[in-house]
């Protein structure tokens, strides 16, 4: 694939993934899911996408951006709430060569940095470690179950179809 080509489709993939983010986190905000305490946002089960694709990277990171800005978020928590998005999905392209390892970086770098910003910008009543098992609870819905689920369903169509891979590219 020529280079030119190879980079529009990656900035294509990130515009797209990046939109789905947005409107699976606004789907999860509308049930009283996306924020506080347990969060189980349906648009972190995409964290698994690096395992696919680098083009998941800046598209999680400006998807998980957007949602923080647009569902009304403090500017830290959009600064590090994001930052936490991108660790996340940095690990799993890192760790790609083995699937269930996957969504393991976005648990740990969500359960790691989002109690901080609980409790000590938006201060929340509990403590870190309170704040550590309830958002570790959320991620391991988020990306443990739903993510695999997305991940495992995903590599077994990627050689499906008139155009295979296309996605994956």
């Amino acid at each position: 694939m020529r280079k030119d080509r190879k980079r529009t489709l990656q900035m294509t993939q990130a515009a797209m993934i990046a939109a789905v983010y947005v409107i699976l986190t606004f789907l999860a905000n509308s049930l009283g899911l996306a924020n506080y305490a347990i969060q189980v946002r349906f648009s972190e089960a995409l964290t698994v996408l690096p395992y696919f694709t680098p083009a998941a990277i800046p598209g999680l990171f400006a998807g998980c951006l957007l949602s923080n800005l647009l569902t009304g978020c403090m500017p830290l928590d959009v600064i590090f709430g994001s930052i936490a998005t991108l660790i996340g999905a940095a690990g799993t392209y890192m760790l790609r060569k083995n699937r269930y390892l996957a969504p393991v970086p976005p648990i740990l770098a969500n359960t790691l940095i989002i109690p901080f910003i609980l409790a000590y910008v938006y201060q929340f009543e509990g403590s870190i470690p309170y704040f550590m098992v309830t958002v570790g609870i959320g991620e391991v819905i988020s990306c443990g179950v739903l993510g695999m689920t997305l991940l495992l369903v995903l590599c077994r169509y990627q050689n499906h179809g008139s155009h295979e891979g296309w996605w994956l590219a």
